[in-house]
């Protein structure tokens, strides 16, 4: 059972793979979605949602892509998620509606059953602030899941 939403394992997945590749230059989101078998147009407006939110950095121009807008021991993976899924919504207004006009089925909902479950995935999110995206990138390394599809650099003279 996953519980995340496919957009957020989706914007971790880019992130990642970001923090991994964009070294020297910025990676497409074109290279990007082709990497993971995805529409460009799909993932681009989950990128720009990343760049409002600080995870990532635009950078515009025929070499031009995403690249970490900090460095990747200081985005945590609840930072990726809260920035996909945007604000938190807000509380209901009144028993039995939320702002938006839809009805909450019964007070057992509204009162009971909603506030444990945002207890639980508060609790999820403060277990996630603690995986960094330099985590996932040495585990995938590790596990050699990019194939070394990363360019190597001689510096040797």
């Amino acid at each position: 059972m996953n519980l995340l939403p496919r957009r957020s394992l989706l914007a971790v997945a880019a992130v990642v793979d970001i923090a991994y590749h964009a070294r020297p230059t910025p990676i497409a989101a074109k290279t990007l979605a082709a990497r993971h078998g995805l529409p460009p147009r799909h993932l681009e407006t989950l990128l720009q949602v990343l760049v409002r939110a600080g995870i990532l950095k635009g950078v515009r121009g025929p070499r031009g892509g995403y690249e970490l807008a900090r460095e990747r021991r200081r985005i945590s993976i609840a930072d990726i998620v809260r920035g996909a899924l945007g604000e938190p919504e807000d509380e209901p207004d009144g028993r039995g509606r939320e702002p938006d006009g839809k009805i909450i089925p019964s007070p057992l909902v509204s009162d009971v059953v909603t506030p444990m479950i945002r207890s639980a995935s508060e609790s999820f999110l403060e277990r996630l602030d603690e995986i960094t995206v330099e985590d996932l990138c040495l585990e995938a390394e590790r596990r050699s899941v990019f194939e070394d599809s990363r360019p190597t650099y001689d510096f040797t003279i």
